[in-house]
């Protein structure tokens, strides 16, 4: 039976409570037998996951029929040793990773970054990630690659709920209920498991329009 394979950054990862990647919730939409391997780790860019050697361990395992899920784009922006720029590097970083899977005859997939949450005057949002999504759109045009955009679906989804309901599902504590945040903490990024569900069922509605995608995931599973 296939596999399916992420990597990503920590609206991916597993994490630890009260933090939750929408990748946590995957394995509970497959199809019995399918293992989930979930790579990504808080913090990386399309570029520090492979030169920090996260992606070897992939690379080696990828077998055919297997998925490649690839999101990344919320620390390519940051100008360290992390960035890659929309144009250039970091079309190159998902391209490598996507040659990578088609030649071990696995199926890469490819996702726009999460929407953070900033919500502006009545019913309104910032669009964050500048054109790292569209870099991805353009990267999956030219290829063919299956393109799953959790930027517009989740974009769509906080809209839909507005300011108060779209807050529910990221990590908000209150002084003193935590102790790394003791003056407690108002997350616009990072989900809690509640919102990791929510996001993860968003991943899986996408990845349904592909065949090669809707194989391996149950039936009745997503939004």
């Amino acid at each position: 039976m296939p596999s399916i394979f992420l990597i990503g950054d920590s609206t991916v990862e597993d994490n630890q409570p009260p933090f939750r990647g929408w990748g946590w919730a995957l394995p509970r939409y497959v199809r019995e037998g399918v293992q989930v391997h979930n790579h990504a780790l808080s913090g990386r860019s399309s570029r520090s996951f492979r030169e920090e050697g996260l992606y070897e361990p992939v690379e080696k395992a990828l077998s055919p029929g297997d998925l490649l899920l690839i999101q990344f784009g919320h620390n390519d922006e940051k100008d360290d040793e992390r960035h890659t720029d929309p144009d250039s590097t970091f079309p190159e970083e998902l391209r490598r990773y996507c040659l990578s899977a088609l030649e071990r005859k696995a199926q890469p997939v490819l996702f726009t970054p999460v929407s953070r949450r900033f919500f502006v005057g009545q019913g309104s949002m910032l669009y964050t990630h500048g054109e790292y999504p569209r870099a991805i759109r353009t990267l999956a045009k030219e290829t063919g690659i299956p393109l799953c955009d959790l930027k517009q679906a989740s974009r769509e989804l906080y809209l839909s709920l507005g300011e108060e309901k779209t807050a529910e599902l990221f990590v908000r504590l209150k002084p003193g209920e935590h102790p790394d945040f003791p003056d407690g903490h108002d997350d616009k990024t990072h989900f809690n498991a509640y919102g990791a569900d929510q996001i993860c069922r968003l991943a899986v509605r996408e990845m349904k329009r592909y065949p090669v995608c809707a194989a391996l995931l149950k039936e009745d599973g997503g939004c």
